[in-house]
């Protein structure tokens, strides 16, 4: 799996994360999308990576404005996941 994360600026309140998560999973199959208003960021988690410039393109639709786009391995974090990983 794969986490991507994504500057995005304009957002300024919980329906701007919303809007921009749900344009995220309307276009693509994606285990989590999750946008933060504070950190200017929407992060996908997918089992395959989302060419940048078709997740930028999906977020910019919204009206929104893409900053900047990393790629990198995801592994689950937590207790359970040393035995379930």
């Amino acid at each position: 799996m794969v986490k991507m994360t994504v500057g995005v600026d304009g957002m300024m309140c919980a329906m701007c994360e919303a809007h921009v998560s749900r344009a995220v999973k309307d276009k693509f199959e994606v285990k989590s999308a999750t946008a933060d208003k504070g950190k200017k960021t929407c992060t996908v988690v997918s089992e395959q990576p989302i060419p940048e410039k078709e997740l930028r393109a999906a977020i910019d639709a919204t009206g929104y404005k893409t900053l900047s786009y990393k790629c990198e391995p995801f592994e689950k974090k937590g207790f359970l996941s040393r035995f379930f990983g």
